[in-house]
Order: structure tokens, then C-alpha cells, then sequence
């Protein structure tokens, strides 16, 4: 059985990729946290690192493992915090950007978590573009950014942890040949005329993911909008590559659209957070991170028991 200081030193190890610069950080010698590593993989029953000349990298189960721990770490702060302090006492502001694909899909029920334990706290929610919510989180004009991380350009100015992971799916109308199949290939999909949704970088991530595979995709129709996108394959106008978080079955006119899994596509949309990384900042900002981790849904597959 693992403990949590255990724990904490693995946190350590995976955000710094090193062991000498995560003893430093937990104040411990190399050896001692070295000594807890190989425990608690032995204790769990799988690698979470591979070591190399250059220092720690997480594997796949390193990775599941990291997201529980955590939610665990997170669990327990705000069990101490709840002890020491009442929430209803910490009072302040935070400025939040959102980009709007997330806005609709993701926002209000961490937003709802957050106001549960912390109801005096006045957040700010401003949504724009993914760039400009960067350059506002840099600057410190916001506090904190809620968006999809896989475009994310400040990397050296700003600390991002991925909340959630959105599978993409095929949507296809009612009745399409392919929903005979037992499963579909990327290579099936993309004989199909093509909707494309244009929002939240989406697009580039799409056509990113085509260009993985050697058929070039007819694109029938552009959109800005899902429900758009929603209905347009209902109507039999194209079929469409989608992350999950975005789909309903039935369109806004009572419409079913279907949606199956690609067998040969494991790519995701990373949702979470950003926020300025070292200087000054808004202390509400770790409050809300650690909200936000104990929202994280389990990792499949992780070997984390307790």
C-alpha cells in the first residue's frame, strides 16, 4: 500500500522530468525519492516512468496514474483547507477565459463546482479565440483559462494540465451504409463528403488528422456551428469527424444523428487549464485548480487502488 508522500515525490518526478530537480523541489535526497519511485511501482504493478540519459518521462500508465494522483493530492488539500479555513470566508475575484467550444461543452459545470465550495468568490468569465486568451493570461490580465490545449504556444510562459480527453467520432445520418458495418476505418470516413466544423482551432486538428491518412477528404460544407454541423448530417449533406464532448443525438429539430468509433484513430481533444507560470498571481487560482482536479473523470485502465 502506497502512501501519499509517495505520491507527492511522484508528482514531483513527473512535472520536473528529473529526479535531482524533483528532490530538490520536495527537499529530499536523490537517492531516498529514487527509493520511493521503484516502491510505489512495485506496490502498483506497472512502470510509470522510463528512465533515460536526459531524465523521466512518464509512460502510458504514468500518465492515467498522474491524472488520479491528482484528484488525490486535490482531495486532500481542500479536506485540510476545509479544517483550517472556512470557504465561505475566502472572498476575492477571478477572471476566467474560455474559449467557446469549451464555453458550451465544459464550462458551466465546473463553474457550478467551484461556486458550491467557494460561493463568495465573483468570477469573471471573459470568451474569445484561443490566441487571444494566451496573450491575456501572459499578461495577467486573466487569471486563468479554461480551453483545448492542444495549440497552446506559450508553453515556456504558462502551466497547463489537461482536465479531460474527448475521443473524435464519426457522426453519420440515419440510415448510411456505414452504420452496417461492423466497424469503420478512417480510410471508410473519408471517402465521404466531409462537414467540417470551424471553431476553437477545431479545424486545424481536423485537417491535421486527415493528413495522417493518404485519401484527401472532399470537404462538402464549412460551419461555425455544431448544431449546424448536427443537422447538416442528419440531412444526408456529409458526415463529420467530431470530438465526443460535442454530441447529442438529436438535433434542435428532433433529429437523430448516429455516431460510431474509429478503429484505427486514437487521437483526442485535451480540454483544461492554463495560467501564468512563476510571478505574482491571483491566489484564487490555486483554489480553483484544485476544484478542478477533483472533477477529472477516472482514467480507463489505471492501476491506481487504494
Amino acid at each position: 500500500m502506497f502512501s501519499f508522500r509517495q505520491i507527492h515525490y511522484f508528482i514531483a518526478v513527473a512535472e520536473t522530468g528529473s529526479v535531482s530537480s524533483a528532490a530538490n523541489a520536495v527537499h529530499i535526497s536523490q537517492s531516498t525519492l529514487t527509493t520511493a519511485i521503484k516502491q510505489l511501482e512495485d506496490d502498483v504493478g506497472v512502470s510509470l516512468f522510463v528512465r533515460h540519459s536526459k531524465g523521466m518521462e512518464l509512460t502510458h500508465s504514468g500518465h492515467q496514474f498522474l491524472r488520479q494522483a491528482y484528484q488525490i493530492m486535490s482531495a486532500v488539500e481542500n479536506a485540510k483547507r476545509s479544517l483550517t479555513e472556512a470557504t465561505d470566508e475566502v472572498t476575492g475575484t477571478l477572471n476566467i477565459g474560455v474559449t467557446s467550444l469549451v464555453s458550451g461543452y465544459y464550462l458551466a459545470d465546473l463553474l457550478s463546482d467551484f461556486k458550491k465550495v467557494y460561493g463568495n468568490v465573483d468570477l469573471r468569465v471573459f470568451e474569445d479565440d484561443r490566441s487571444y486568451i494566451e496573450h491575456l493570461l501572459v499578461n495577467g490580465e486573466l487569471d486563468v483559462g479554461v480551453l483545448i490545449l492542444s495549440k497552446i504556444e506559450n508553453h515556456k510562459a504558462l502551466n497547463t494540465e489537461v482536465l479531460t480527453y474527448s475521443r473524435y467520432r464519426a457522426w453519420l445520418p440515419p440510415n448510411h451504409p456505414l452504420l452496417l458495418e461492423e466497424s469503420i476505418s478512417m480510410e471508410q470516413l473519408l471517402r465521404e463528403p466531409q462537414i467540417l466544423l470551424r471553431v476553437d482551432d477545431l479545424s486545424d486538428q481536423i485537417r491535421s488528422l486527415w493528413r495522417g491518412f493518404s485519401l484527401p477528404p472532399e470537404i462538402a460544407i464549412q460551419s461555425g456551428s455544431v448544431e449546424a454541423v448536427r443537422s447538416l448530417v442528419y440531412a444526408g449533406m456529409g458526415v463529420a469527424l467530431m470530438p465526443d464532448m460535442t454530441y447529442r443525438p438529436w438535433s434542435l429539430e428532433g433529429d437523430r444523428v448516429e455516431a460510431r468509433q474509429i478503429i484505427d484513430l486514437s487521437d483526442t481533444l485535451d480540454i483544461g487549464l492554463a495560467w501564468r507560470r512563476g510571478g505574482h498571481r491571483n491566489t484564487l487560482v490555486e483554489y480553483f485548480v484544485s476544484v478542478a482536479r477533483e472533477q477529472l473523470p477516472p482514467a480507463s485502465g489505471s492501476a491506481l487502488s487504494i
